[in-house]
């Protein structure tokens, strides 16, 4: 299908991306295992392979999904190791995924998990696929970012020397060029840690995380969330976190999910990618975002939630003040400053949560974001059709 032809398919304004039709990709299941603080925290030695291997096991438990009716699997995987599929697929065959189902990883870093369920949801649009599972997972602790390394010819463009610098580098940049303070920078840090410590007080993140079962033990509460954190205690504090995890969607079609009894509880509208100068990789956001709802005839106040990644304090700063979206309809339980952020579960993480808050509210349009590593941005679009 030429890129012509399939934009023509997308729902164009709210009246039509609310319509329910047969075809629509839909999601039946969207939960998230608890995370753990990068190096310090409950899954420090548990590899990409062992969280992706009792996610599975704990998807095809709660669903009671007949494993042979999976026709594709995409993984989001840890963006660092050199060969993620291979362990993303030896996990899924132990999980007791037959083997004759086939699975893919993609890197696009920070957007790695919206890029599996972007994957999944192409092919079945395309009608090569019926049902599929979109995960993404990481490991800060055992799979922390190296340096790339270049070719002299390569690293003489001044752009391309920028897309392989320290991604806390970017973070300064944004804040230097665009003067985010580190006062301004440590507010929406504690916005986000409010707002977490919240969600974990009142039992909110309960409804979207599923227990896994790791060494014996069972996992099921984050363990990265600060208790008590201050104004004065973020002085001491890095304005960015990274952690461990995984998250996992099943999309299929409306009609299959009605016609096998599946509990419909959101659909996928459509996503977008951008890329922007590296050094100021942080901003993408600002253009993913308007990009994205543009493409699909819907204004700023048609979404009810937005998930944007907490990268780093000075780049989520600057992108809510040039939004200019309300700061009460932007991460609602707090973001990734606060319950950290696993580069490839994030994308699915965020479409985890906001999917949950979306029924806890009886709203609908969730909208996630972030910027990527090398410059670039993604967002996404959902409805959400669970009732609370």
């Amino acid at each position: 299908m030429s890129r012509a032809a399939s934009s023509q398919t997308r729902p164009r304004g709210l009246a039509e991306i609310l319509r329910k039709n047969p075809e629509d990709v839909v999601i039946t299941f969207a939960k998230r295992t608890a995370m753990g603080r990068a190096k310090k925290g409950q899954l420090k030695d548990t590899p990409v392979d062992e969280m992706l291997y009792a996610l599975f096991r704990a998807t095809l438990e709660k669903t009671r999904l007949d494993p042979t009716k999976i026709d594709d699997i995409c993984v989001g995987a840890t963006c660092h190791p050199p060969s993620p599929l291979y362990v993303s697929r030896a996990a899924a065959i132990a999980a007791g995924i037959p083997c004759d189902v086939p699975i893919s990883t993609v890197n696009r870093l920070c957007s790695s998990g919206l890029m599996a369920i972007r994957h999944i949801a192409h092919a079945i649009q395309a009608g090569e696929t019926s049902l599929g599972l979109a995960a993404g997972v990481d490991s800060m602790s055992l799979n922390p970012r190296p340096t790339p390394e270049i070719c002299e010819a390569v690293d003489h463009h001044p752009q391309a020397h920028d897309c392989i610098q320290p991604m806390g580098w970017t973070s300064e940049m944004v804040a230097e060029t665009y003067k985010i303070s580190r006062q301004l920078q440590d507010e929406y840090a504690f916005v986000s840690h409010t707002r977490a410590n919240r969600a974990v007080r009142d039992g909110i993140f309960a409804d979207e995380i599923i227990p896994i079962e790791v060494k014996g033990s069972v996992i099921s509460v984050d363990d990265t969330v600060r208790p008590g954190v201050t104004m004065e205690s973020l002085a001491a504090l890095k304005p960015v976190g990274v952690g461990d995890g995984a998250a996992l969607c099943i999309l299929t079609t409306r009609e299959r999910a009605q016609r096998e009894g599946m509990e419909i509880i959101g659909k996928w509208v459509g996503s977008t990618v951008v890329g922007v100068q590296p050094r100021y990789m942080g901003i993408a956001p600002i253009f993913a975002i308007p990009k994205l709802l543009g493409e699909l005839g819907l204004k700023k106040e048609d979404i009810n939630i937005y998930e944007v990644n907490e990268a780093f304090a000075s780049q989520f700063a600057y992108c809510v003040e040039q939004l200019q979206i309300p700061i009460e309809k932007i991460n609602p339980n707090g973001g990734s400053i606060a319950i950290s952020h696993p580069l490839g579960m994030t994308g699915v993480r965020q479409v985890v949560t906001g999917l949950a808050e979306l029924k806890r509210r009886n709203e609908k349009i969730l909208c996630t974001s972030m910027c990527i590593g090398s410059g670039m941005g993604a967002a996404g679009v959902f409805v959400n059709e669970a009732r609370h």
